[in-house]
């Protein structure tokens, strides 16, 4: 009998090369027994052109199929943006993509995951906030916008610099939220797998009396859920209790 790592849950992650962020915030939340393993993309920036070139080619699919010898439950996409950027169901064909590149294993992307986080959390309204220029941001609000939310307002930081985008401070990403939700918002989205988020997650759900997802937890929780694991670390969000 083998005995892995990873004995109750592995989980693939495709991520980003220049990204410090995700898969650290990944095994802070990882619950015992959950595995977390990384293949990288290369992605010039965060811009328009650096986001589509990114899914244009077959970069995707073959860090996916880096993993086949590997015993995985589910292999995720870590990039929000890159999977809403064409439209409502584009993180679905990157799914058959994902799917067709590693036969057997479940895929999924942040954004299917963000629209999942969104859902199970009852919220219909949600304000998008994210580190993005105006062109990405507006392609966010579009992509929760179709698939049945109405998002309230979306803000971003005009940001394109992968390092500039890992080296934020948890301060400034938990005082930019803070400032950009509308009072008729009934939750948020915290968007982009390149900032970290999960610190401050419970104390603005606190602040603000709503819900609050972010990329990156909704990436984890939902990775989890397609695996079969449920419940999660305390401190990460209300999402865990769903």
């Amino acid at each position: 009998m083998r005995d892995y790592y990873g004995w109750r849950a592995r989980i693939g992650l495709i991520y980003p090369s220049e990204s410090l962020v995700m898969d650290t915030e990944f095994y802070a939340m990882a619950p015992e027994g959950v595995g977390v393993y990384t293949n990288r993309v290369d992605l010039l920036d965060a811009s328009y052109e650096g986001l589509a070139a990114l899914v244009a080619d077959d970069r995707i699919e073959v860090a996916t199929a880096m993993f086949k010898r590997a015993p995985l439950d589910v292999v995720t996409f870590g990039g929000t943006s890159a999977s809403f950027l064409h439209g409502a169901d584009y993180d679905q064909k990157l799914i058959m993509r994902m799917e067709a590149a590693l036969p057997g294993v479940p895929a999924s992307t942040t954004s299917t995951a963000g629209v999942k986080a969104l859902r199970a959390l009852g919220v219909q309204k949600p304000c998008f906030v994210g580190p993005y220029v105006d062109e990405v941001t507006d392609r966010g609000r579009e992509f929760f916008n179709a698939n049945g939310f109405d998002v309230t307002s979306a803000h971003g930081l005009g940001i394109t610099d992968n390092l500039e985008l890992d080296a934020l401070p948890l301060e400034q990403i938990y005082e930019f939220v803070k400032n950009s939700v509308d009072d008729s918002a009934d939750g948020v989205f915290i968007s982009c797998t390149g900032i970290r988020t999960i610190g401050a997650i419970a104390a603005l759900e606190v602040d603000l009396g709503r819900p609050v997802v972010s990329a990156i937890q909704a990436t984890f929780w939902d990775a989890l859920r397609v695996a079969g694991v449920g419940g999660g670390k305390a401190d990460f969000g209300s999402l865990f209790e769903y």
